[in-house]
């Protein structure tokens, strides 16, 4: 059977194990199912998630043009401290602007490849840290916008880092990390402003369970604009990448505005 569209990152749904679905405009695929069949993608040309045209894709799946210019890429987007709409001062769009980041939003540890801080819109949870490929995450802080949720952790990073080894993610090397004993340490590291929001009560943690057969013991990433047309034998799905059976990964989100067709 033959799939064609345009990726956007994988479409998740909390279970034991989580499920996956690769949504295009006429069909959507349960990638779960896949799991131990060889499957074939290949590379059929780019589509700009923001203007449609069929133009090189720069980043987060948006054309050069459209990464420069709409609110859903601004710099706010990867840091958080720098959104404004609390002021009601634009950055490109005031309107856009305000619907994301005037809403609840948390500030969390989670652990990926080792124990990380991050902020998502508490309408993200869980599915921010599946995409992030956690094992692992608890609430610290839940804030009424995205400055303070910002501020935050820029504090916390001072402790602990803000990104994935993804390598490491995907080759299960994490550690045991006890989150409720981390959380208890970081209440006076809050900023004042942002201190109020602190949930000292509620230590519920997600774990959280993905559909992996095996996991690589090296790591070799799929790209598409490299290796247009590539088959292989899928053991696993973690964070939003795909793991086959020889060690290839293949990062969807990392490829968002790539056409692809694939025979399954």
């Amino acid at each position: 059977m033959q799939y064609q569209g345009v990726l956007t990152k994988m479409q998740t749904e909390l279970g034991s194990p989580i499920q996956y679905y690769l949504v295009f405009e006429d069909s959507f695929l349960n990638v779960n199912q896949l799991l131990d069949k060889e499957i074939e993608i290949n590379f059929a040309g780019y589509q700009c998630l923001n203007c449609g045209k069929k133009k090189k894709i720069f980043r987060q799946g948006f054309c050069y043009d459209c990464f420069y210019s709409s609110p859903a890429v601004g710099d706010w987007i990867m840091r958080p401290e720098l959104s404004t709409a609390h002021l009601g001062i634009a950055d490109r769009d005031l309107d856009y602007e305000s619907k994301v980041q005037l809403q609840p939003h948390i500030v969390y540890l989670a652990v990926a490849s080792e124990v990380k801080v991050g902020v998502t819109r508490k309408t993200q949870v869980p599915t921010r840290w599946i995409d992030q490929g956690a094992s692992q995450a608890i609430a610290i802080v839940e804030v009424p916008n995205r400055y303070l949720a910002g501020i935050t952790e820029v504090a916390l990073k001072e402790h602990y880092t803000d990104k994935t080894n993804w390598r490491k993610m995907l080759q299960c090397t994490t550690g045991n990390c006890d989150l409720v004993v981390e959380k208890s340490k970081l209440e006076s590291l809050i900023p004042a402003e942002a201190r109020e929001y602190f949930q000292s009560e509620k230590n519920d943690i997600y774990e959280l369970d993905y559909p992996v057969l095996s996991y690589p013991a090296k790591v070799n990433s799929l790209n598409l604009d490299k290796t247009p047309s590539f088959s292989g034998k899928l053991t696993g799905i973690k964070g939003q990448y795909l793991l086959f059976e020889n060690g290839t990964v293949f990062n969807i989100r990392g490829s968002e505005g790539y056409v692809v067709t694939i025979n399954v």
